[in-house]
């Protein structure tokens, strides 16, 4: 893959309903951060199979993606991820694996059958991902797709191991950024030139009723970034507009 789109999705109809608060959104970008990685899309969804499958078939579209799911893995009824991301990253249905179903018969032993054993069931071709908690694991696909429990206990160590694992080469973004005394519309001009390569803002600011931008943009080398910026800082210099660089 190229850059990495990392996807969160989190599944879970209680925090859409209040039930629970979120807390896989801000571990996640934190995670991610600490290696100069950035989330692509986070999507909190609702346990609703139709919906799962449409969500994660939206990742596989992305030749770039990175998949961390939260939630669904477990073995009650309102547990769909397994199954369905079988069908949508295999194309063929669950297959018992063998050391995760003499861990589940370890730690539960007669109380293992007949449900939680279904938690053995998993897609064709996984590795586990070490639960510290109590050793009922998660599972991955290809390095790049990550399935752990709704539990933030459980599934932040796996989901930290994953990205240390496979994603812990940092990535250095330089980053310009500066705050005009005028408002968005009088810079659409020069955004058009931004290259495409470039990551680029623009937000809008109201202070004492003056409108105000803030400016960023940012990419791997710095030379463009500078060129890039001087778009904005020549404009604002020929124009008259005053601005301050942040």
């Amino acid at each position: 893959m190229n850059t990495p789109h990392f996807y969160a999705v989190i599944i879970g109809t209680e925090i859409l309903n209040g039930r629970r608060n979120d807390r896989h959104f801000a571990f996640l970008k934190e995670a991610l951060g600490s290696y100069g990685h950035a989330l692509y899309a986070s999507l909190v969804i609702k346990d609703d199979a139709s919906l799962i499958e449409a969500t994660y078939r939206m990742v596989l579209a992305d030749p770039d993606a990175v998949l961390f799911s939260f939630g669904g893995i477990g073995s009650t009824p309102d547990d769909l991820t397994r199954p369905i991301a079988a069908k949508v990253f295999t194309d063929k249905p669950l297959r018992r694996h063998f050391q995760f179903e003499q861990d589940i018969i370890e730690r539960f032993g007669d109380e293992a059958r007949p449900h939680r054993i279904r938690m053995a069931d998993l897609p064709v071709g996984v590795t586990l991902l070490k639960n510290p908690v109590n050793n009922m694991s998660g599972f991955a696909l290809e390095n790049r797709y990550f399935f752990v429990p709704g539990f933030p206990e459980m599934a932040h160590p796996m989901i930290e191991a994953a990205i240390k694992g496979h994603f812990s080469q940092p990535k250095h973004l330089h980053r310009r950024t500066l705050i005009a005394e005028t408002s968005e519309n009088t810079l659409i001009d020069v955004m058009k030139k931004v290259p495409e390569a470039i990551e680029f803002s623009s937000l809008p600011m109201l202070r004492d009723g003056v409108a105000r931008v803030e400016i960023s943009v940012a990419g791997s080398e710095t030379p463009d970034v500078d060129d890039a910026f001087a778009l904005f800082t020549d404009f604002l210099h020929d124009a008259e507009i005053a601005f301050q660089i942040t």
